[in-house]
């Protein structure tokens, strides 16, 4: 079975053509049936011949399409959203909005006694954060680091009571 034309095989993969067909494709076209009219020996029968699409024949239809496979090849593909994509993404952003919104309204209708014990709870957690953080550095010192430090805070406190008395 020879053709004249080489036709895209995928209409998604347009440098596909018939002799690229993957090894799946191939086998299925080997298990169906040839028509009868292929062989040739019968001229009298009338071979059918495939309709014009009206539409793919109208020369406006023709220069999209080739502009279409011209951007496509330098990589400028239209960048349309479907619909459904933009409305999604209009209705983050109204939320995104909203939210922010609301936040500033919150933050302008707090109280005096609001904003003095959120100073204080941020005070705390700054507090608690340098606590951790030293707890880790003793942690991660090595043990004749602590012992001298233990070995100076002794001596200062004997030497403080010998002072004392």
């Amino acid at each position: 079975m020879t053709t004249m034309f080489r036709y895209p095989v995928f209409p998604l993969f347009p440098g596909l053509d018939q002799t690229d067909i993957p090894e799946g494709l191939s086998r299925a076209r080997s298990i169906m049936a040839e028509p009868d009219y292929m062989d040739g020996d019968s001229d009298e029968i009338v071979k059918p011949k495939k309709l014009l699409n009206p539409v793919k024949s109208s020369r406006n239809h023709q220069d999209l399409h080739r502009e279409l496979l011209m951007n496509q090849k330098r990589g400028l593909a239209p960048q349309n959203k479907p619909e459904l994509q933009k409305v999604m993404e209009n209705r983050k952003r109204e939320q995104v909005l909203k939210a922010q919104k609301e936040e500033q309204e919150a933050h302008k209708k707090r109280s005096d006694l609001e904003i003095e014990l959120m100073k204080r709870r941020e005070t705390l957690e700054q507090l608690e954060l340098e606590q951790h953080k030293n707890e880790e550095e003793q942690e991660n010192t090595p043990e004749f680091v602590k012992m001298k430090s233990n070995l100076r805070r002794t001596k200062q406190e004997v030497d403080g009571q010998e002072r004392a008395t």
